[in-house]
């Protein structure tokens, strides 16, 4: 009954996709627990002789599976008509999304709070967070304080009205009296969100339930976090961060499977570090080497297409990713995009204000002022892209992923070394923790 989390190990980006796509063969059930539209995973399959690349927001990445039901779980919140326009999107590629199931009690993004979202973080100026703008964190928020829609509210058009009427009761003054916005008609929302319900009903399940079901049944299910560990609402570089958790523990209150089922954690670790929106980066490259990495690693966002920041391996944050996330296993992504570089350096400690700190800081202050300690191993100038086994890898390759391994204290278990599903290297099978294995 083998249940695997799959989180990022830094600010998102990692290319979670690509471990998902490796286990997706053995897999019965991928669930996407957190986040909403605000991220997404490309990923890359072979069909009909022709490669093929996929961006996924919504969705979880198990969509393009086709023995494997894909999951939107309870602590997802659903934009309805991002929703709609993905599958179709899909279909249109001949993909089958018939076996999608959502949670009947995700939340739903209803317009207001995408309104609200892009007028706060212009209000907020220099002190934005560097949201997407669609409505994620507002609607976390009446999660948290009792106002939100859930997807089970669609069915009952009383309950509905009440909950809309009562949110824009309040936020229409926002709107209006701070943001000197028009107010929002609830009929018009209310009229959005039920012109989705007869197609989305059909999805709507207890996913709870079905998740226990598989687990009892010996199949596997997958849950596959979306941004990641530092964007966590409660263990990221907060303020700067999403309105979820996207650490393992997230994986057990956003799908209702508790936490004596989970067997192993996977961690997704990029071979440099980038970063999307505001907030400290203590390795971040503002020089041609971080030119570098961006255009090489094609380092622009799923969702947003905004450039990310770049710079190098922060291994400070890969110990605090397998402490916080109990790493079973680590995947390292984007391995080929150092190729050609005579030094490689990463970081391994901070220094702040004369002090050197090998784990995080404890407060923001600290880690906003950190200063990287870096270590430079050797880089080396073969193409890697056709490697399939860790010892074809040229001896510096194989030293910076084994001295990485060590740094962050788990197991690098998979190398991706291009953007092909079939360019990686599974060193050690991404298996259950405990399960037997030969090293």
């Amino acid at each position: 009954m083998p249940a695997i989390v799959l989180v990022g190990a830094q600010w998102g980006d990692e290319g979670k996709g690509k471990a998902t796509d490796l286990l997706g063969g053995s897999v019965d059930y991928v669930v996407k627990f957190n986040g909403g539209n605000n991220a997404g995973h490309t990923v890359v399959i072979e069909r009909d002789g022709r490669r093929e690349k996929y961006a996924l927001h919504l969705l979880p990445s198990g969509i393009l599976s086709p023995n494997c039901t894909p999951v939107i779980g309870n602590g997802v919140v659903i934009d309805i008509s991002v929703l709609f326009e993905e599958l179709d999107g899909l279909q249109s590629r001949g993909i089958d999304t018939s076996r999608l199931l959502v949670s009947a009690n995700a939340h739903v993004i209803p317009s207001y709070n995408r309104t609200l979202d892009k007028v706060t973080e212009r209000f907020l100026g220099s002190r934005r967070i560097g949201t997407t703008g669609r409505g994620i964190g507002p609607t976390y928020a009446d999660k948290m304080n009792r106002t939100g829609i859930r997807v089970q509210d669609l069915y009952d058009e009383k309950i509905l009205r009440h909950k809309v009427e009562a949110a824009l009761a309040f936020k229409n003054q926002v709107l209006a009296k701070i943001y000197n916005r028009r107010a929002i008609d609830p009929d018009e929302v209310v009229g959005e969100l039920l012109r989705h319900a007869d197609r989305l009903a059909p999805m709507v399940a207890d996913t709870s339930l079905v998740l226990a079901q598989a687990l009892d049944r010996g199949e596997t299910v997958l849950f596959e976090a979306g941004q990641a560990t530092l964007l966590d609402v409660d263990h990221g570089t907060y303020p700067y961060v999403t309105s979820s958790n996207a650490t393992a523990g997230g994986a057990c209150t956003g799908s209702g499977v508790p936490p004596t089922r989970v067997d192993s954690v996977i961690a997704i670790l990029k071979a440099y570090t980038t970063r999307v929106g505001e907030g400290p980066f203590p390795t971040e490259l503002h020089d041609e080497m971080g030119a570098f990495l961006r255009d090489t690693g094609a380092e622009y966002g799923v969702t947003t297409g905004r450039p990310r920041r770049c710079g190098w391996l922060d291994v400070v944050i890969g110990r605090y990713a397998t402490r916080v996330n109990g790493v079973t296993d680590f995947v390292i992504t984007k391995l080929d995009i150092l190729t050609g570089l005579e030094t490689i350096p990463v970081c391994v400690a901070y220094d702040v204000d004369g002090v050197r700190h090998d784990e995080m800081p404890v407060n923001q202050t600290d880690f906003h002022h950190a200063t990287p300690v870096y270590e430079h191993l050797d880089g080396w100038s073969e193409d890697i892209t056709g490697c399939r086994r860790f010892e074809d890898l040229p001896a510096n390759a194989r030293a910076y992923v084994l001295r990485v391994e060590q740094l962050v204290g788990a197991r690098v278990s998979a190398i991706g070394v291009g953007p092909g599903r079939d360019e990686i290297i599974e060193r050690f099978p991404l298996r259950p923790h405990g399960a037997q294995h030969t090293e």
